[in-house]
Parts: structure tokens; C-alpha cells; sequence
């Protein structure tokens, strides 16, 4: 049991915890705004777009100090 959750956290977790919790929060905040009757998809694709750039940019930023 203790190894399915550890695969389990492996896989949604990975590397980055930030980007994560990123995801987590822009899905919530999308199902909240759609739930309003805004438009969440739109912020949640310009937000995982941010996501992504942030993740890349700490990469790189990683991959440069060694």
C-alpha cells in the first residue's frame, strides 16, 4: 500500500511541488470562475501558460548553477 501511494505522488507530484500546487490552484480557481459564469478556461490557459514558463525558468536557472 505504502508503494501505490508512492507511485502515486511520484506521478502528480514529480520534481516540482510548485508547479503542483500551481495546477491545483488554477483548476480551483477556474471550476470557481466558470461556476460564475466567467470565462475560467481562458484564465486557466494564460495561467498554465505561466506555469509552464515559470517551471522552464527555474529549470534553466538549476541547470546553470552546476
Amino acid at each position: 500500500m505504502k508503494a501505490f501511494f508512492r507511485f502515486w505522488y511520484d506521478f502528480i507530484v514529480g520534481d516540482d511541488w510548485v508547479v503542483a500546487v500551481g495546477v491545483v490552484a488554477v483548476l480551483g480557481i477556474a471550476a470557481v470562475l466558470a461556476g460564475a459564469g466567467a470565462a475560467g478556461w481562458l484564465w486557466a490557459c494564460v495561467a498554465m501558460t505561466g506555469l509552464l514558463v515559470l517551471s522552464v525558468w527555474r529549470a534553466a536557472r538549476a541547470h546553470d548553477r552546476r
